[in-house]
């Protein structure tokens, strides 16, 4: 018989109770009763115990086969059932979902209280419980799943063997939640600055510095009415500088732009025009005559007149001369 790591690990009353479960219940009455007895210390010490030549552990044997006898079942079966029986809130406690699971059955196997059974019945429970978190992980989608094992505090190796991961993919999970708990803390400082600002004016401030809608609604503690109502006034807002902004825009064009020529005196109109031939006569280049316009002040209107059809400017001096 092959001895795992795993199977060494475990107790001597615990591999006995295995091999009583594992038995037919004929092999282990009458005349089957002794060889059926031989065969499994034989099988108990291929595990590492010494029984067959032992007479302590023998003794062990033979006292939790009779109590198999006398329940009319294995012990492990009522262990077993009462471990399955857990759910994720029973076995959260592993120390007191023990001590319930051995109230139960302790009238029916008394050897169960003892400190030895009880730190293994514990251990089962542990073990049940991390298989539920298993399952449970195994149904979320996404990435919840490994999330969800990293909150309850499963070490790593056996979340990637659990969920069949790469060390990278686990790796990016950690990677997000910390950047997650960066942005929370962030988050956090941002409202200590505004703590004694109405709830409004701490959500203006969180969405200005760049906080998405979730967070603010969960970190300020605020409901949907109040985000909804700072997003309309945060609307109301930057259309109103966007009107300012563009009528500034076009005061500016209009100021760089010049007078159109209806507003400007004729005498001061005469004067650009024989400012923009003079210009004309250094360049017949569109780029630089608009340039050297500009550097003199000489109105969009005049210069655009000046390069799409510079014999206007004689007409329009002659209309201006009267």
């Amino acid at each position: 018989m092959t001895t795992s790591e795993a199977t060494e690990k475990k107790p001597l009353w615990l591999l006995i109770e295995q091999q009583i479960l594992a038995a037919d219940a004929q092999d282990l009455t009458g005349g089957n009763l002794e060889a059926s007895i031989k065969r499994m210390a034989s099988e108990l010490d291929d595990s590492g115990h010494k029984v067959s030549g032992y007479g302590g552990n023998l003794l062990k044997l033979r006292w939790a086969v009779d109590d198999a006898a006398k329940a009319g079942k294995p012990l492990l079966k009522d262990v077993n059932a009462a471990i399955s029986a857990l759910t994720l809130e029973d076995a959260s406690d592993a120390y007191a979902a023990t001590t319930k699971i051995l109230s139960n059955l302790g009238d029916t196997w008394p050897k169960l209280k003892s400190a030895e059974c009880r730190t293994d019945v514990i251990q089962m429970v542990e073990q049940a419980r991390l298989d539920l978190l298993i399952a449970k992980a195994k149904e979320l989608s996404g990435d919840e799943g490994i999330r969800y094992l990293i909150r309850e505090k499963v070490v790593d190796e056996v979340i990637v063997e659990a969920l069949e991961l790469t060390d990278e993919q686990l790796a990016e999970v950690h990677a997000a939640i910390a950047a997650e708990k960066a942005e929370r803390d962030r988050v956090a400082g941002l409202l200590e600055k505004v703590a004694d600002k109405s709830k409004e004016e701490q959500v203006k401030y969180l969405f200005d510095n760049n906080v998405t809608e979730a967070l603010i609604t969960e970190m300020a503690e605020v409901d949907q009415g109040v985000i909804d109502a700072v997003k309309k006034a945060m609307e109301e807002e930057l259309n109103e500088k966007q009107r300012l902004a563009e009528e500034e825009a076009a005061r500016k064009k209009a100021e760089a732009e010049g007078p159109s020529l209806e507003d400007i005196p004729a005498d001061d109109l005469l004067d650009l025009i024989e400012s923009v031939r003079e210009i004309m006569e250094f360049s017949d280049v569109e780029k630089e005559i608009r340039t050297m316009c500009e550097q003199s002040a000489i109105p969009k209107a005049l210069v655009d007149i000046a390069v799409s059809d510079p014999d206007k400017l004689d007409e329009l001096e002659k209309q201006t001369e009267g």
